[in-house]
């Protein structure tokens, strides 16, 4: 297996060791043993736990921009923003690591990291803006309605969306 591919493999190991555990939490030598690499490989792969954690952060926001990309196309711009919403709910939030793992990461305490992942975010927000054309400014409420879906799906409430509620 190439360095690259053996790489990709270890990047979705520690994304659910990472969602589960946390930055802090997380042992790199659980993710070298279950990747069947040594610490020392793992560490040549990446340089530095924060390393490999940043390319975990990379693969989130590469996942959510595809989403939404992909979700737009063929719509007309007043539909931008419903279907990114719609994509994002069908494709990721059944899926309890890519939460897990953007809920920690927004919370992480390591200075560096919060940082690296307020780049990450930023630039998130422009390019749903660029998708949606829209102004970054006006993304506000996109964002606000998918935290807090994401937080009403990882504390598994069962409360109905105001979309889906019948009318009065």
């Amino acid at each position: 297996m190439s360095a690259e591919a053996r790489r990709e493999e270890v990047v979705g190991i520690a994304f659910r060791h990472f969602a589960e555990g946390g930055f802090d939490g997380t042992s790199t030598e659980a993710i070298a043993r279950e990747a069947g690499v040594s610490q020392p490989y793992l560490f040549r792969l990446f340089k530095t736990k924060r390393g490999l954690y940043e390319a975990c952060v990379d693969k989130c926001f590469e996942r959510v921009e595809t989403v939404f990309s992909d979700a737009v196309a063929g719509s007309t711009p007043e539909e931008r923003f419903e279907a990114m919403g719609h994509a994002y709910g069908a494709q990721l939030l059944p899926d309890r690591h890519a939460l897990l793992f953007q809920m920690r990461a927004y919370a992480v305490a390591d200075p560096e990291i919060r940082a690296y992942v307020r780049t990450k975010f930023g630039h998130l927000r422009g390019t749903l803006a660029e998708l949606a054309g829209v102004a970054p400014e006006d993304t506000w409420d996109f964002f606000g309605e998918g935290m807090l879906l994401n937080v009403v799906t990882m504390l598994e409430f069962d409360w109905p969306h105001p979309d889906d509620l019948p009318s009065a």
